[in-house]
């Protein structure tokens, strides 16, 4: 496959081989894995408020793996915005 563009042609895969790395890193990652939703806030930002999120759960969730950002929102008091809000999915091996 080729991807137009300027310059010389370049290829989506790397010729010969381009499965076996994939396929290594997916053996080693199997397992069973468990979600759980936190919510952060902050007065600063959306962003610091997702990374309150995963700070505070690494403390009690061991081999935290993805975050996922699913929804942001802001607390308003008189017509201003007084915190950020996001809601982080989280990704943690199963063990039990």
């Amino acid at each position: 496959m080729e991807i137009r563009g300027h310059g010389p042609p370049a290829r989506a895969f790397p010729a010969g081989g381009e499965f076996d790395m994939a396929k290594k890193s997916m053996k080693s990652d199997s397992g069973v894995y468990r979600v759980t939703e936190v919510i952060g806030t902050s007065t600063v930002s959306w962003e610091d408020a997702a990374s309150s999120a995963v700070k505070a759960a690494a403390k009690s969730l061991r081999d935290l793996r993805v975050a996922e950002v699913g929804k942001l929102d802001m607390k308003v008091e008189n017509g201003k915005v007084v915190a950020y809000r996001a809601r982080v999915s989280l990704s943690f091996k199963y063990e039990g």
